[in-house]
């Protein structure tokens, strides 16, 4: 399953060479460890507010009519999976925790499940046939058989139940809201059949069975089926299932589930069946039904044995042209995993649904993928680059799944990253190979360093693989995927890309069809290739960032250059004591003229090994030393090339003149990008340092009068922008990413108490100055990077290289505030003719206040009103601009008939694209924080996933100032203490306040 993450968001809502500019302050959506505090420790710190709280969230929550039922104020109507909840105090004693350590393998397993849905308009009823396998062992003499406990939930009401074909009576089972107990059990094998009630209609949740614009849908992972039918909801019970649907044909012409379709027929009264085969084996989360008015565009898939595989995507009918670069993605995807790992696509059929309501990103089900509509649905007209970018690889994450997910599955849920981290990698290596690779890693690293290394350095640190939790919903965090994802890279970078293949064959050799852990899958990586991966484990049971301090030294007379290094890695919650882990060092170094030496590393035997001229160390102690001989003169080392480990490092004695030769003459692009990264951020830093010394005036005109005197920008800073503007040889996305400066969030890392609209100031000053300086390049590559009249729109590399840099000059002029360039802007905007320019422009009008910044939101609102997934980017802008004053605009938001609150895109987009404005998000006055501790509250009450997601903006408070984090503690005691909060909401407010 691919998670929503808000920097994902954000690059959906605005083109990253303008976020970069605009909206520093990409604030990652934290989740964390569970927490031990329970809600009665907290409850009544802040008992004053929740009067006046109630009444604040009723005067300006006012949901508009929504295609979902909606959770509702007092007075409103309330849907029925939430109205007990919606009343209860805060609990007790807390939620529970489970932990890892406390994993045992099920009494019994599930060998084969037939599912029976009749769907009607206020009933569903589901009627399940399990086999059901003894898994105990054998029995002390006299010991009567175990329990079997099925896990439910409150919304699935019970109706049925029999044992062996006998029905069972009340008192002979113990039913509650979570669970269904079956004792005095037949030995061996036997079936089990329960019929449960539902009402897909009132779930809010959006887990279990539910609908979405008129249609049936699913989402299981990770603990939806239980909203189904009693079951033991659980990754390592692997069934294959059977599924039977049954609707009425002309409301429901499409009927799927997983796997191949067997038979369909029709029934009397206008209702029709289908029957689903999964011949493979899975867990429940996987487990997937649609049934909706659904049109279907189709492709075919020549498999490398020869098979024909249908490709179906399945959306609205108004969306059924927006669905073909999906399809294509498809494609290349299968191609790519055949050619690159060997996996062929197994079925006959592979079925994509695009859904407008959905929690997540997409859901890998087998053989039916389901779809936030939001990453399958692009035309040039309604979609951007980054749009086309992120379904590309969207689809083949949820494709690549079939392999690293499906046939081979977790063990138990603190084995996501298994799952997770290993098939982002995938989907990172499938867009570098399919674009450029340069581009992409410099990406990902972003994402990470925005908000996995925050997420890393608060109250919510984690493992990449969690030891214990109260909601598996939190968990779906950027750790357990952007930072494992990394952990699979330390992999392929040790082994090199044959020793890594060796080891994937390997792990599908031995664990195809079964649920296994991270530990199986370094063993197998280890004993393909024969190595010793133990300090590499290490990575897996420990959270923060590690800290990787780099000396060096010359020794002219004998040729030789050493590195001397160290690390540490920071006491997180729960982990006071760190031990070291290995981290594999990709360098280069540089000669006089930029060429890479050779490398000739002597070992401790005294042996010498050539590495050629880019090399990887090994540091896996607390400390190291790493000699090179044949070292003719004193090198610039070029370390951690492509970003070779997840970690912070430090570079004794470097220099800004060494950073500025890397910068020009470094062959590692990744690192030749990050010279420039930490040049900007020295500059920064030191900015921001004058600036804050300088008292409370913290306007424009104050703070670039302090920077001014702090000597501003250098000359030699804005020369190696202008070199790399005028460098023919580099891609333009390259470009438009090395004149681009670190964002809000990674430097707040190095700022203690922290300001967040005084940093904002401060890095648009560095940017007004770039801009007047860099005026003349800046004009000419956007004359020479702009379409040609008639030039029609493709989603290619080199056409994209042309709007990123083109796009990114605009948004830096845009800077500088002048009539002109507005009117210039608001110009391009009318003209555009593809939705990349069309939102590069409106970025840049949004940051300005006046009437030109009117005229175009309300122009882009009457275009695209009948296209919901356009206005989710006119509400994200709206959300994220740092204009003046732009609370009050944001509560009117929430009443347009643009906004949704029942709808996750809607709340991701306008929510948490205010938690990423510096400007607003953290006025002085807290306003900002009230309007978003409301948020969460009222969303709280319809999706506790989404408020989840939304209450995490709170997670970094201890980051800012003194006056600041008084407030934002506040916002978290107050949503705590609140009665009837979610467990999901609890554990990650609970768990910042820590």
């Amino acid at each position: 399953m691919l998670l929503i993450r808000s920097s994902q968001f954000s690059k959906l809502i605005r083109a990253r060479h303008l976020l970069a500019i605009h909206n520093p302050f990409i604030r990652g959506a934290q989740s964390g460890q569970s927490s031990s505090v329970s809600r009665a420790v907290l409850i009544g710190k802040r008992a004053k507010l929740q009067q006046p709280e109630q009444q604040r969230l009723s005067s300006w929550f006012t949901p508009r009519s929504a295609q979902m039922a909606t959770a509702a104020t007092d007075n409103e109507e309330i849907p029925e999976i939430q109205q007990e909840e919606h009343k209860l105090p805060p609990h007790p004693t807390g939620p529970q925790q489970k932990f890892r350590k406390d994993y045992a393998p099920p009494p019994y397993t599930i060998s084969t499940v037939h599912l029976d849905f009749i769907l009607e308009e206020e009933t569903t009823t589901v009627s399940s046939r399990l086999r059901v396998l003894p898994n105990y062992g054998l029995l002390e003499e006299g010991a009567s058989r175990p329990a079997l406990k099925l896990d439910g939930r409150k919304d699935a009401k019970l109706v049925r139940v029999a044992v062996a074909g006998n029905e069972l009576a009340e008192g002979q089972y113990t039913a509650t809201e979570k669970q269904l107990t079956l004792n005095n059990l037949p030995p061996g094998e036997f079936e089990v059949e329960v019929v449960t009630e539902l009402r897909p209609q009132d779930n809010s949740l959006l887990e279990g069975l539910y609908k979405s614009s008129g249609n049936f849908c699913t989402q299981c992972e990770a603990e939806g089926f239980r909203g189904i039918t009693f079951f033991l909801d659980r990754p390592d019970v692997m069934a294959k299932y059977t599924t039977r649907i049954e609707a009425d044909e002309a409301n429901y012409p499409v009927l799927l589930s997983n796997g191949n379709l067997k038979e369909s027929g029709k029934l009397e009264g206008g209702r029709h069946y289908a029957v689903w085969e999964d011949p493979f084996p899975k867990p429940c989360y996987l487990f997937a039904l649609v049934a909706g008015k659904l049109s279907m565009k189709e492709r075919s898939f020549t498999t490398c044995s020869g098979r024909e595989v249908a490709l179906r995507i399945f959306v609205q009918e108004n969306n059924l042209s927006k669905v073909d670069h999906a399809l294509e993605s498809l494609i290349k995807s299968m191609k790519w995993d055949e050619d690159t790992f060997g996996r062929e696509y197994d079925l006959d059929l592979f079925n994509i649904v695009a859904v407008d309501d959905f929690n997540m990103g997409a859901m890998e089900n087998k053989a039916l993928n389901i779809f936030n509509s939001r990453l399958v649905l692009a035309s040039p007209e309604t979609a951007t680059d980054l749009d086309y970018s992120r379904i590309e690889g969207v689809v083949g994450h949820e494709y690549f799944h079939n392999w690293t997910g499906n046939r081979v599955t977790c063990r138990d849920w603190f084995q996501l990253t298994l799952k997770e981290g290993l098939t982002v990698f995938r989907d990172q290596e499938f867009t570098a190979d399919m674009n450029s690779r340069a581009v992409k890693r410099i990406e990902d690293v972003m994402v990470l360093r925005n908000s996995q290394f925050t997420e890393d350095a608060g109250p919510m640190a984690h493992p990449i693989r969690p030891e214990s939790y109260i909601k598996m919903d939190n968990f779906y965090t950027v750790t357990v995927y952007e930072k494992g994802a990394e952990i699979v890279r330390l992999y392929d970078t040790l082994l090199g890309k044959e020793g890594f293949r060796k080891g994937m064959d390997l792990y599908f050799q031995r664990y195809d069809g079964h649920a296994v852990t991270c530990d199986d899958f370094l063993a197998a990586m280890a004993d393909a290739n024969n190595v010793n991966l133990d300090t590499l484990g290490r990575w897996y049971s420990q959270a923060g960032t590690p800290n990787l301090h780099v000396s060096t030294s010359y020794d002219a007379a004998a040729k030789t250059y050493t590195l001397f290094c160290r690390q540490n890695t920071a006491p997180s919650p729960g982990q006071d004591v760190k031990q070291p882990v290995l981290i594999p060092i990709k360098l280069g170094l540089l000669g006089p003229d930029g060429a890479d030496l050779p490398l000739r590393l002597r070992g401790s035997d005294g042996s010498v090994t050539d590495l050629g001229t880019t090399g990887v160390l090994r540091f896996e102690e607390a400390e190291s030393s790493f000699q090179f001989e044949g070292v003719e003169v004193e090198p610039v080392p070029s370390l951690l090339r492509g970003f070779s480990a997840p970690v912070k490092m430090q570079v004794e004695g470097q220099t800004d003149e060494h950073l500025l030769f890397l910068l020009a003459h470094d062959s590692d692009p990744f690192n030749r990008w990050e010279s420039g990264q930490r040049l900007a951020r020295k500059l920064l830093l030191k900015l921001y340092a004058a600036a804050a010394a300088g008292g409370g005036d913290h306007s424009a005109k104050a703070v670039g009068e302090r920077c001014t005197a702090a000597g501003g920008v250098p000359d030699a800073f804005v020369g190696a922008y202008r070199a790399v503007l005028g460098d023919e040889t580099l891609d333009g996305s390259f470009k438009a990413m090395a004149v681009s400066l670190p964002t809000g969030n990674e430097l707040m890392d190095s700022i203690e108490g922290a300001d967040p609209p005084l940093l904002y100031q401060v890095r648009m000053f560095v940017v007004k100055q770039l801009a007047l300086q860099l005026r003349p390049e800046l004009e000419a590559l956007v004359a020479a990077n702009d379409d040609q009249p008639g030039e029609t729109y493709h989603f290619t590399a080199a056409a994209c290289a042309h709007r990123a840099i083109k796009n990114r000059c605009l948004a830096m002029l845009s800077s500088l505030e002048e009539p002109e360039i507005t009117h210039m802007l608001l110009n391009r905007f009318k003209a555009a003719t593809n939705m990349t320019d069309e939102i590069a422009a409106l970025s840049c009008l949004v940051e300005l206040a006046g009437p030109d910044r009117d005229t175009a939101l309300a122009a882009f609102y009457d275009k695209f009103k009948d296209e919901p997934l356009v206005l989710l980017k006119w509400l994200g802008l709206q959300a994220t601009s740092n204009a003046p004053g732009n609370v009050a605009l944001i509560k009117k938001l929430v009443d347009h008939p643009a906004f949704n609150i029942t709808n996750p895109n809607n709340c991701y987009s306008l929510f948490l694209g205010f938690g990423r404005s510096p400007v607003n998000f953290h006025a002085a006055d807290g306003s900002g924080y009230a309007f978003m501790g409301d948020a969460v509250l009222r969303v709280d009450t319809i999706n506790h996933q989404v408020a989840a997601r939304m209450v995490s903006a709170f997670s970094t408070w201890r980051q800012y100032d003194s006056e600041r984090q008084v407030m934002m503690r506040a916002q978290l005691e107050r949503i705590v203490s609140h009665p009837g909060l979610s467990d999901n909401v609890f554990e990650i407010a609970s768990k910042s306040l820590k």
